[in-house]
């Protein structure tokens, strides 16, 4: 029984993969920015969104903030009535730990105010502790300060937690922080992926993490 497990959010709990991709093309279309293939747009998933665009392109300190502000912008008009759907045996997982006392949070690069929102569109709120989004941390994953930030809340030990995401990213994250962690297969990232990062598990259902 772990004490805390912290999730992803994006490809691990809701599917937004095409929600993302298609605001990201949108985003480089309106710039007049050379455009990208879903898979290139796909591999970003997971970082912050001005190091996505970054990845994938040389861009000025100008143009990444436009592609952060038009981004968000066509983000928000497009998707503000959109329900996410959760990926199967999700809720059920997650009831199921919060029932036996363990901690459930988020750590995403996700902004905040829209975690807060598909976490409340999704009734998940009374099973989730504590909510990392991009503008809550100092460093982004793959590097370990959120996992690190979150078991300092707690006070909670790194080989008493798990951390479970669809990207290499989250992987890396609860690696280097010392926790164990768990791939899930659905999402955004590759199996291939997923085994290079050296995840513990990796599970093609949420109900299948152990």
């Amino acid at each position: 029984m772990y004490k805390l497990i912290i999730l992803d959010f994006d490809g691990t709990i809701g599917d937004t993969n095409k929600i993302i991709i298609d605001t990201m093309q949108a985003t480089l279309r309106e710039l007049k920015l050379p455009m990208r293939s879903r898979e290139e747009c796909r591999k970003t998933i997971g970082l912050p969104l001005r190091e996505g665009f970054r990845t994938m392109m040389l861009l000025t300190d100008e143009q990444n903030e436009d592609c952060f502000n038009t981004y968000n912008r066509i983000f928000d008009e497009n998707n503000r009535n959109v329900e996410v759907e959760m990926f199967p045996g999700v809720k059920e997982a997650i009831k199921q730990w919060h029932n036996a006392g363990t901690i459930i949070t988020l750590a995403s690069s996700r902004g905040n105010a829209s975690l807060t929102n598909f976490v409340e569109q999704m009734q998940l709120s009374k099973y989730i502790s504590l909510i990392l989004g991009a503008e809550d941390v100092e460093i982004a994953k793959p590097n370990p300060y959120p996992v690190l930030k979150t078991l300092k809340h707690f006070n909670i030990a790194p080989e008493d937690t798990l951390v479970v995401g669809d990207m290499s990213f989250d992987i890396l994250m609860g690696k280097r922080a010392g926790c164990h962690t768990c791939a899930v297969t659905y999402g955004n990232g590759t199996e291939k992926e997923l085994r290079a990062a050296g995840a513990e598990q990796i599970v093609d259902c949420f109900l299948n993490i152990k």
